[in-house]
């Protein structure tokens, strides 16, 4: 029996798709091979590449000023690749709101003068900060910002004004909720979320910011690279774009992001709305930043945080255990996560108030 995952990532994938791509495992659409063994330079797999950008370009409303790339290395190395593409003038700015974007930060600063702009951390990360235009340098080479927060649970609502290009890791909430593409510079993400199996990175780059890098980036790491060899420089991590793809067209015959986002957005009332009604599970966010695909909360103690976790469990409610730096429990609900797989945590939740309240 399937379990219900509420792992932050690597996460659950549409029931489906692992479907479709375990008949396909053997021998895809009648190629005698497995996408995992064919090679990247081969007509077949140029096929699913190709596919799978488009389908990006379509679902997102990506548009021919920018650059889709399938790279490796996770939204992490993205943290280096960024400044070293982009920081020519030796000027970032950035926006802290939890631990991958204090760690972006750290590396920009390795490269150049990265400015902490704004930050939440005198209230452990629980609201986004207020920013105004005139907040941001204008002779900065971008503005970084992380859009959703998985291990503190807060999102952007709405996306700040800047001078400069707008940089943001979007790896928790990419294809989540309709996105203006063309309001940002640059966007990336980890695949392991709402997209595919861990190993993919997407980077969304608008074609001028990726022309030139600075004279130290390793060629590896230059979009340009990357963008002349239409992600073949080297070898990419093949079967997860084919996993994307696969999600690509689930997410699609769902009618697409807006019909997601109605989802997840249901989603996530339900949960807040019972965590809210609650006097015993707490949830610290400021509402109107909450994260619509990471929940964390808490019991009033921790040994009761720890027996939840272990009663959850029982009851085929995984991965709820909060990261270190919070504790507690996270319900990380993203795409592929059923709304019966909510409703389910929450019957949980109102059998446990009811017998350790």
């Amino acid at each position: 029996m399937r379990v219900y995952n509420f792992s932050a990532g690597p996460s659950m994938l549409p029931e489906s798709v692992l479907k479709k791509a375990q008949a396909e495992f053997l021998d895809f659409e009648g190629s005698g091979m497995s996408v995992i063994e064919m090679s990247h330079r081969g007509k077949v797999f140029d096929g699913i590449a190709k596919k799978c950008e488009a389908l990006f370009r379509e679902i997102m409303g990506i548009s021919d000023d920018y650059h889709v790339l399938f790279l490796q290395g996770g939204a992490s190395q993205q943290f280096d690749a960024v400044p070293l593409n982009l920081m020519k003038t030796g000027k970032a700015d950035y926006v802290v709101t939890g631990n991958f974007s204090g760690k972006a930060a750290k590396e920009g600063a390795r490269y150049g003068d990265a400015k902490i702009i704004a930050s939440s951390k005198d209230a452990n990360f629980t609201y986004i900060p207020e920013l105004k235009y005139e907040d941001f340098r204008t002779d900065a080479d971008y503005v970084h910002i992380t859009s959703n927060n998985t291990i503190f649970g807060t999102r952007y609502l709405d996306f700040p004004k800047t001078p400069t290009p707008l940089v943001c890791d979007m790896s928790s909430e990419i294809l989540s909720r309709e996105i203006d593409v063309n309001k940002f510079g640059l966007i990336y993400a980890g695949a392991q979320k709402n997209i595919a199996p861990a190993g993919l990175t997407i980077v969304i780059v608008r074609k001028d910011l990726a022309e030139s890098s600075t004279p130290n980036c390793p060629t590896m790491l230059k979009y340009s690279t990357q963008a002349n060899a239409e992600s073949m420089y080297n070898t990419p991590p093949c079967f997860p774009i084919y996993m994307a793809m696969l999600v690509l067209e689930w997410i699609k015959s769902l009618g697409g992001v807006k019909e997601i986002q109605k989802i997840n957005e249901y989603k996530a009332g339900l949960l807040y709305n019972f965590i809210d009604n609650s006097s015993y599970f707490k949830n610290s966010v400021r509402i109107k930043d909450r994260s619509i695909m990471n929940v964390p909360f808490v019991t009033p103690s921790e040994e009761s945080d720890a027996l939840f976790i272990k009663e959850a469990v029982q009851n085929g409610l995984v991965s709820l255990k909060g990261h270190r730096l919070v504790g507690g429990m996270r319900a990380s609900i993203y795409n592929a996560m059923p709304v019966e797989g909510v409703k389910k945590l929450i019957e949980f939740m109102k059998a446990f108030e009811l017998k350790n309240k």
